[in-house]
């Protein structure tokens, strides 16, 4: 019976004569390999969040700072724009704005 292309592609199941045709990934089945020391940390060790409240505040400031020249002079134009507006319509409906441009309507 011929191993189908799954086992072939390096399943860990028994094929061919010689019992594995390449292992599976990373085991291609020769010797193996002597003074290599891997180190690893515990997840428990690890601190993911650390620095990141500090960085959070630089970083929102960094970007604050960029940006602020293209939406800043925009929104105080606008402020003050409907600032003049709602004085002048406040002048314009007191008893005062009626006297000075009432024969205008």
């Amino acid at each position: 019976m011929r191993p189908s292309r799954i086992m072939r592609s390096g399943g860990d199941g028994e094929i061919g004569k010689y019992g594995k045709y390449l292992g599976g990934w990373g085991n291609i089945g020769s010797q193996t390999q002597k003074g290599i020391i891997s180190y690893g940390l515990s997840a428990n060790s690890q601190r993911p969040l650390a620095g990141t409240l500090n960085a959070a505040i630089f970083n929102t400031w960094r970007r604050f700072s960029h940006q602020v020249l293209y939406f800043a002079p925009p929104l105080i134009l606008g402020y003050v724009a409907m600032n003049w507006a709602i004085e002048r319509n406040e002048y314009l409906n007191s008893k005062q704005g009626r006297l000075e441009f009432g024969e205008e309507e």
